[in-house]
């Protein structure tokens, strides 16, 4: 069975002052801080969120 591809997102600017569903994104990725990173499994709904607040992260493929 093939590993599943993974992504490292690091939150770079921060949530303060952005739209509603924009800091829903981001908690759903599971971001609370600044510079925190999480590793996520490359699926089209972390894709989509990630995709939404492109602006305010970094990714790299794992």
């Amino acid at each position: 069975m093939a590993k599943a591809k993974e992504l490292k997102v690091t939150l770079v600017k921060s949530r303060h002052g952005r739209l509603r569903s924009h800091k829903a994104c981001v908690a759903g990725l599971g971001l609370r801080k600044m510079h925190q990173t999480v590793t996520l499994i490359d699926t089209p709904e972390n894709r989509g969120m990630i995709n939404r607040v492109s602006y305010l992260l970094s990714v790299e493929e794992v």
